[in-house]
């Protein structure tokens, strides 16, 4: 299985550390058992440095691309450096209302129509659940991030860091499906020592999982629960 391993490397190169002082962190997630041919939720893992002096350069901002097309957005999910714009162009024939309501960035883009393009900063980190204000089946998900050690586990509930700077860090994780009070308390402190490898598990396995349904900008059911002639 392959891991997609990120850590915006191609994008802002290694941490300004040098390898003498760097050390391998490696691990896994445990979660729940899938019945039958369940797909396996998406994975990210990453590690935000307890001291806030910590001296590796962040990731730098960049453009990206969510589009509504077929009454989904494509990718599913983002990763992004923190500050990074990502455009809403409204493929489909019809209008969109794109929202976020949660910690991570929130945003209304109100009605606009087919053709038409709009764009977010996401300069608050953390997680962001979009939606359609009109098509209750439409859903994707942000994580804005400014450090470089992250991984989306992809295929695979493996995870590791090469040359991670000695020092504490806060482990962290998110998990497709997961209620966000649950994450927190999945987050751990970990002790990397220079030269020695750090393992760590992440047991989601009985973490509670989030409801199948979500209300729209208002805090409402939607009209239209199979979705909008619009």
């Amino acid at each position: 299985m392959i891991v997609c391993v990120l850590l915006f490397g191609m994008l802002m190169g290694h941490p300004q550390e040098s390898r003498d002082s760097t050390s391998k962190v490696a691990g896994h997630v445990e979660l729940p058992k899938l019945a039958g041919a369940a797909r396996k939720p998406v994975v990210v893992v990453w590690l935000n440095p307890v001291d806030p002096s910590a001296t590796f350069a962040p990731a730098p901002p960049g453009r990206f691309t969510l589009v509504q097309k077929n009454r989904m957005f494509s990718p599913h999910l983002l990763v992004v450096p923190l500050g990074s714009v990502v455009s809403f162009p409204n493929a489909d024939p019809f209008f969109h209302n794109v929202f976020s309501l949660f910690n991570g960035k929130r945003f209304d883009l109100g009605l606009y129509e087919a053709g038409s393009t709009k764009e977010v900063i996401f300069s608050r980190e953390g997680v962001s659940y979009i939606f359609c204000n009109i098509h209750p089946e439409m859903s994707a998900v942000v994580l804005a991030l400014k450090t470089p050690f992250v991984i989306n586990l992809d295929a695979s509930t493996s995870f590791e860091f090469p040359n991670v700077p000695a020092g504490d860090y806060d482990l962290n994780v998110w998990i497709e499906g997961t209620s966000q009070p649950a994450l927190d308390r999945l987050a751990r402190r970990i002790h990397v020592r220079p030269g020695a490898e750090t393992n760590a598990v992440i047991d989601a396995s009985s973490a509670p999982r989030l409801p199948e349904k979500h209300m729209n900008e208002f805090g409402k059911p939607y009209e239209h629960e199979n979705g909008s002639a619009y």
